[in-house]
């Protein structure tokens, strides 16, 4: 009686959490099930409601590629908006603006999803305890299932230990005569935390298809996924914020128990060996179930400029692409509708003027946008091209520019002769804009919508919150066949969002591989051609040639320092816009460096050029030994005070 009676217990509060955490569904992995959340006594009974509870544990996943459930897209200083008012509701925006404003508090923690999370770990382990009951379930599919939930468990742990760092670890559900002092847990040290969440994915691993069987299985975890997965963790793992962080060493529980261990280098360094094995495997199975980066595959005749931008655009605009590992399904896509709207400018003006459901007020700030290589694949900082250029004197465009920069139109140097990822993934004054309207079969390049976002212009500032904020678009987020189909009306291409992405997996490898053993070792061949691969369908040369042929410090990815600066870069790039910068900055622990460069922008109310193309600082971000960990909340600690707060806070 006692397992019953716990069961239906646990049951129950997963139900009630469940119910809570659902807020949509998608067309393919239908999280919620459609005849409703099972019932206690029928959860697993049979496979049809078995499944329905499988569904449940994916039902807890964060909402990446929402502005409100994203933690990593609107918390740092890659996107910035205009809004200065702390409230959630009614803004476009979203309240995780407010982390990266300086606004996180202890007291008042921003979408606090601990409780959560928690929950659903403790879902999946119900599932895992309990799946074996079920009477019509094959062997094959009980062990699939397991899998699943497994690597969910896993995955939930580690997006608790991005935010918080050391966390308590939950093997197995607590039994409802747990006394106070068994619930009152406490944080496990961040190794252990890393091993545990590694181990799950190496069982999980084992169970998993290379494929999911239907279309109405997309979303759901195969093998591929959990061991990208694996490979992405254990980077964080041998990563500084987490491996051998000397400024975390007073973190320790009330009992003493240290929550980050002070390492030898031979130690430090096994992490990133590990994390080297992890990357290869994961790429080789990505490799099996014939992934590979996207191409374009166009039906009409478009310019080698228009394909490879639409190669970059589409990496993540197209569902379920060969690229994409895993995508989460959990995020509505009328989020990503939404991500899109604030995204673009209105780029149908003079048909539909004053369009309200595209106000294009989420945008880069400069530094952003000086981040980008030069056309000669290195940064404008050490290009020899542009050691007498300056990047924010004017020039018009040219006929050797007319596919990116409209002719005879005036901007900076900073817009001219740049990468292939500049002009895909950002949208400017003067810039080109492909898409957007009926297809353009062989389009001239004079007919192509282009941006003019100063006073006077088609894209100019309306009001307030209604116009740009830098000057610059994230294009990457907007799918090239979008329409304006009425002075309100907007037909969106939505897409679930994409989690991983073989460019990431083969970004990761390289930087594994340089901390294991610098660029001149056992592995430094393959470091340099899977870099190079990424490089090389952004139009860019390899590593080597761009730096020697084109720099002012040639032969700089010969030291483990220099090619660390290198992959550093191109992930930043690469990834840009897709919350991982955010992420990426804290692990490395450069987020103070980055955030002193300040938030700028153009003065984009101003008509003329050489009043439009002033540096305006938006905002001045402060960043603190607290600010790489969220602070847990205050009621929580009174809750249970052996969960100690984190530095800082």
């Amino acid at each position: 009686m006692k397992t019953v009676r716990n069961l239906k217990v646990k049951l129950q509060t997963c139900a009630i959490a469940c119910l809570m955490a659902f807020t949509a569904c998608n067309n393919y992995l239908d999280i919620v099930p459609d005849d409703g959340l099972p019932s206690l006594e029928t959860a697993f009974s049979l496979r049809s409601t078995a499944i329905s509870y499988l569904y449940t544990c994916y039902g807890f996943m964060p909402l990446e590629g929402s502005l409100d459930g994203d933690f990593g897209m609107m918390t740092g200083d890659e996107l910035w908006s205009i809004y200065d008012r702390r409230e959630s509701t009614g803004d476009w925006t979203g309240v995780l603006f407010n982390i990266a404003r300086g606004f996180q508090s202890a007291s008042s923690l921003y979408l606090n999803d601990w409780d959560g999370i928690y929950q659903g770990i403790r879902c999946c382990n119900i599932l895992i305890e309990e799946i074996g009951t079920v009477p019509d379930l094959p062997e094959w599919e009980r062990l699939q299932w397991i899998a699943e939930a497994k690597f969910l468990k896993a995955w939930y742990h580690f997006h608790l230990m991005r935010k918080w760092g050391p966390i308590p670890i939950i093997r197995e559900n607590l039994p409802i005569y747990a006394s106070v002092d068994e619930v009152r847990v406490s944080r496990d040290p961040i190794d252990e935390c890393f091993d545990y969440v590694l181990q799950l994915l190496d069982e999980a691993i084992l169970d998993l298809p290379l494929k999911v069987q239907s279309r109405d299985e997309l979303g759901r975890i195969t093998k591929p996924v959990a061991a990208a997965m694996k490979a992405k963790i254990a980077v964080f793992a041998a990563s500084p914020l987490f491996n051998n962080n000397d400024q975390q060493v007073t973190l320790a529980n009330r009992d003493g128990t240290r929550l980050f261990a002070t390492k030898t280098a031979e130690e430090a360094k096994a992490r990133w060996d590990s994390a080297v094995i992890a990357c290869s495997e994961a790429i080789r199975i990505c490799d099996e179930a014939s992934m590979k980066l996207f191409r374009h595959q166009s039906r009409v005749n478009l310019s080698d400029t228009i394909m490879r931008e639409l190669d970059l655009r589409n990496a993540i605009t197209e569902k379920w692409n060969d690229e994409i590992i895993w995508t989460n399904t959990h995020t509505p896509l009328s989020a990503n509708e939404r991500l899109q709207r604030c995204s673009s400018p209105n780029l149908q003006a003079n048909d539909y003027p004053d369009m309200p459901g595209l106000r294009g007020h989420i945008q880069p700030p400069l530094k952003i946008v000086e981040m980008f290589h030069t056309n000669h694949g290195i940064p404008i900082e050490n290009d020899l091209a542009w050691n007498t250029i300056d990047p924010y004197s004017f020039r018009s465009g040219g006929d050797s520019e007319r596919w990116y920069i409209r002719r005879d139109y005036t901007t900076v140097n900073l817009n001219f002769d740049r990468e292939p990822r500049f002009y895909a993934w950002l949208g400017f004054d003067g810039g080109i804009w492909y898409g957007q309207k009926a297809e353009v079969n062989d389009p001239l390049p004079g007919d192509l919508f282009w941006v003019a976002c100063r006073a006077g212009g088609a894209q100019r500032k309306i009001g307030y919150d209604w116009g740009p904020v830098t000057g610059y678009y994230t294009k990457k987020l907007v799918h090239y066949e979008n329409r304006q189909t009425s002075a309100t009306g907007y037909s969106c291409i939505q897409y679930p969002w994409p989690m991983l992405r073989l460019a990431d997996l083969y970004l990761l490898y390289a930087e594994a591989v340089n901390e294991s053993e610098g660029p001149d070792g056992a592995h430094g061949s393959d470091m340099f051609r899977y870099i190079d691969l990424v490089r090389s369908r952004a139009g860019l040369p390899g590593v080597k040639k761009a730096w020697d042929d084109y720099s002012d410090t040639p032969g700089k990815y010969n030291t483990q320092a220099g090619m660390r600066e290198i992959i550093h870069r191109e992930r930043l790039i690469e990834l840009s816009f897709e919350g991982q910068r955010f992420w990426d900055l804290r692990r490395w622990k450069e987020v103070a460096a980055e955030y002193e460069k300040g938030v700028y922008g153009f003065k984009v109310t101003a008509v003329r050029p050489e009043d439009y193309y002033q540096k305006l600082m938006l905002a001045d971000q402060k960043f603190a030994l607290k600010d790489y960990f969220w602070p847990i909340a205050t009621s929580l600690i009174e809750q249970n005070p052996n969960l100690v707060q984190n530095i800082g806070w």
